[in-house]
């Protein structure tokens, strides 16, 4: 039962962690992904040409972008962000 009760509450964090993510990431990022891609926001992650093949080249590129959209995230947000699109678009 403890077992149990442990998965569940790991799974209602994770799940907690991506929905956060994906809030950060639709304020902040879609905007300017938008204006890259003919208004297709998401297409950036889901081309066949995406230049992130990695968690840790997912977590430059976030980095990067949220200096660039002075999104000023905590490291916390920055992970939840990375989970979101790992999760939702790379399946790392």
């Amino acid at each position: 039962m403890k077992n149990y009760l442990i998965s569940a509450l790991m799974l209602l964090i994770s799940s907690q962690v991506l929905a956060q993510g994906k809030i950060l990431h639709d304020a902040n990022c879609l905007q300017c992904h938008a204006s890259l891609t003919g208004n297709k926001p998401n297409s950036l992650y889901s081309r066949t040409d995406h230049k992130i093949k990695t968690f840790a080249a997912l977590e430059k590129q976030v980095n990067g972008c949220a200096v660039a959209a002075d999104a000023n995230w905590s490291p916390v947000q920055r992970e939840a962000v990375v989970k979101y699109l790992s999760e939702t678009f790379y399946h790392f």
